[in-house]
């Protein structure tokens, strides 16, 4: 297939053509991100590889159609960038990795939430300037602490694990499909109230959906335990950051940790070093000595890299062949908070696997 591959960094190069050496795809490598502006750079090319903050709304998607693009295959397992409906009605076909390396992500996660408890980039500053002081740098410790997991997927289901069997916390989880194997370990499932009330620390891990948008809010926020710590690995949507500012500065969160922003697009993975930050909420985050900021960078490990490459190319030749795929994006894995799935009656999406 001739591909052109959107936001492509050195890394994606290395690893996609590594992957792609038996297959023979066409990849065409651009460094700019898929938005009405750059789609006319596939013209004439089969398929459009993208990654999380690449646009593909309907404008975008259909002046892909129409320069010929008839295959969108995703770098990553989220696919809320995606306008599935215009997918439907242009007849595309958009596929993703949906499971690339759960453990790089749960392990950041963890990262995150010890190096924000303890304090250690704080004194890892400290220390390169001569400063041995340890006030204020007081943590607490995790064991015995109650951590809500908001989504038990692969990723927040390792997280849980490593949280309940590794540092001996009291683990809630919020989940519209418990998982057995959890429960077994001590995990115990409550409603998104009593996890949102009850924890000392809440991680979230569910897919940005319209029912997930905002999740933390000012609303929830209010009913959370005072001083709580809040981790953010998912999506950056799921967080109303000017609530969480405002809760911050008041000490209703404790504090925050971040590896997605939801306004992320015009900062992470480009060096901004140079530039001024014109996201003026964003800019306000960097400045409280309580908030943790990492630049979507939870997925980023060897392993991670080489199997969404491997994915990628797998999902490309497989279209190629059958024009179909496993890991195609169809209504049917739209799952809402409530549990149901589908899209209202609504035809299958042509990309839809034979059952």
């Amino acid at each position: 297939m001739n591909v052109i591959v959107y936001s492509a960094k050195p890394y994606d190069r290395l690893y996609l053509e590594e992957a792609n050496q038996k297959a023979g795809h066409n990849l065409l490598f651009v460094e700019a991100t898929l938005s009405e502006e750059t789609a006319g750079l596939a013209k004439g090319r089969d398929a459009a590889c993208i990654f999380v903050n690449d646009r593909a709304d309907r404008a975008v998607l259909t002046s892909l159609y129409e320069g010929g693009t008839r295959f969108i295959a995703l770098r990553c397992a989220g696919f809320n960038n995606v306008d599935l409906p215009a997918v439907k009605d242009l007849g595309m076909c958009v596929v993703r990795v949906p499971a690339y390396s759960p453990h790089a992500v749960a392990e950041h996660t963890v990262a995150l939430m010890q190096t924000l408890n303890r304090k250690i980039h704080r004194a890892y500053n400290r220390i390169r300037e001569g400063n041995f002081a340890l006030q204020g740098l007081l943590g607490f410790d995790l064991h015995g602490k109650t951590v809500g997991v908001i989504g038990t997927g692969r990723i927040g289901a390792i997280v849980a694990r490593i949280l309940r069997a590794g540092y001996g916390c009291e683990v809630l989880a919020y989940d519209v499909q418990p998982q057995a194997e959890l429960e077994k370990m001590g995990v115990r499932y409550a409603s998104l109230d009593e996890v949102i009330s009850r924890c000392d620390v809440l991680t979230l891990h569910c897919p940005l959906t319209p029912e997930t948008h905002h999740l933390i809010n000012a609303d929830t926020i209010h009913a959370m335990k005072p001083g709580v710590m809040i981790v953010n690995t998912s999506r950056g949507g799921l967080v109303d950051t000017a609530a969480v500012i405002e809760a911050l500065k008041d000490g209703r969160i404790g504090s925050l940790a971040i590896d997605v922003y939801e306004e992320e697009a015009d900062l992470f993975f480009e060096d901004l070093s140079g530039t001024v930050i014109r996201d003026d909420v964003f800019a306000r985050l960097t400045t409280l000595p309580n908030v943790l900021i990492t630049g979507h960078q939870a997925y980023f490990t060897e392993e991670a890299l080489r199997n969404i490459a491997d994915t990628t190319i797998g999902n490309l030749t497989e279209y190629e062949k059958n024009h179909r795929c496993v890991n195609a994006v169809h209504c049917d894995r739209m799952r809402r908070r409530d549990g149901s799935r589908g899209c209202a009656g609504k035809e299958v999406c042509p990309c839809e696997p034979d059952k």
